[in-house]
């Protein structure tokens, strides 16, 4: 084929996007980067009542994790989440029933 028939950009490859924001329609969810920039265009407050964090975990522990919230959606919790069943583990650790750690 030449060179002056090739097109410089293949307008399909970005087909997901296309398909997400042009076809579909943008939702905006509360926290994307997407979402933080337009707020601080429009000059409104950013969220303060979480913080997106970035924590380290064994592969073993995520798949369990992942696990978990598959098997609450299965039981009809059809909103659940990795962050939410944290949260929930967090809110019934009493820290007084730990064992003392061996040094």
């Amino acid at each position: 084929m030449k060179e002056d028939k090739l097109m410089a950009h293949d307008p399909l490859s970005d087909a997901d996007a296309i398909l997400s924001e042009e076809y579909y329609g943008r939702r905006a969810r509360i926290g994307d980067p997407e979402d933080v920039r337009r707020r601080a265009v429009a000059g409104q407050p950013k969220p303060t009542h979480y913080k997106v964090i970035c924590i380290s975990m064994y592969t073993r522990d995520i798949e369990e994790l992942e696990a978990k919230v598959a098997e609450l959606k299965r039981r009809g919790w059809t909103k659940a989440s990795k962050s939410q069943l944290i949260r929930i583990a967090l809110s019934q650790v009493d820290l007084d029933k730990l064992a003392t750690p061996r040094q």
